[in-house]
């Protein structure tokens, strides 16, 4: 069987995420429903990440197997043409058999927005956190050192999550400011389940000046969930890019 490679873009608005699941719509629902009607085959596709309900992507990686003798490179219109307007496949290529978007996985950036202003918005309101009080982003820079290098990240995972470890590497996390966004982009070798949304939470302790930037360096050593930040939600998370 051939092994197709697909980039997609989404809006996770209306979705529960990327994984299937009994009830309600997902991202891989949708995409192996459209991949369905075109081959006519069964298709189970794996997905480099199990983004959350409301999450987006810019750089999701996904594959599946299949008998059909469609071009690779034709793959992406043909699916296109089976996809609702918020989930479009950028790119479709043929690898390797025993390429898995998943485990052969390297690492991810992802991307959090944060719109910092006195009112929240009316168009951006799916893609940004609206924070009103003026953050102190010179201490957020400060605090982004401390998540850089490997450590238990324990703190920083939803409680209930099952995983064998939580030492994760963090390789950059820093910080842009448009006008009234603030966009933290972080990229790690992996991460746990709603690490990235708590790393920012965190970080808008420190800019509400709740905490201080050398603080991090305890609460991570602490392994201990209750001294991080919030879970921020998950509007403002996009996958902008796996790396293989």
């Amino acid at each position: 069987m051939r092994n197709i490679k697909l980039i997609l873009e989404y809006d996770g608005t209306n979705y529960l995420g990327w994984q299937k699941q009994r009830i309600g719509k997902t991202i891989q629902g949708t995409l192996e429903e459209a991949i369905r009607s075109l081959t006519n085959e069964e298709i189970d596709s794996i997905g480099s990440s199990r983004t959350d309900a409301g999450v987006h992507a810019k750089g999701f990686i996904a594959n599946f197997k299949t008998n059909s003798k469609i071009p690779a490179d034709k793959f992406r219109e043909a699916i296109n043409h089976k996809l609702p307007d918020d989930i479009v496949i950028l790119k479709s290529e043929e690898v390797e058999e025993d390429f898995h978007s998943r485990y052969n996985a390297k690492g991810k950036t992802y991307s959090y927005s944060i719109l910092n202003r006195d009112v929240k918005s009316a168009i951006d309101r799916n893609y940004v956190y609206h924070i009103k009080k003026e953050l102190d982003l010179n201490s957020m820079e400060e605090a982004c050192k401390y998540f850089i290098g490997t450590y238990d990240f324990s703190a920083f995972k939803t409680s209930g999550s099952s995983v064998k470890s939580s030492i994760r590497t963090i390789s950059e996390l820093y910080i842009q400011k448009n006008d009234d966004i603030i966009k933290i982009f972080v990229t790690g070798d992996g991460f746990l389940y709603n690490m990235v949304r708590i790393i920012v939470g965190t970080l808008i302790m420190v800019g509400n000046n709740k905490i201080k930037p050398e603080e991090i360096k305890n609460i991570i050593e602490s392994k201990n969930r209750d001294n991080a930040g919030i879970c921020v939600p998950p509007n403002g998370l996009v996958l902008e890019k796996v790396y293989y």
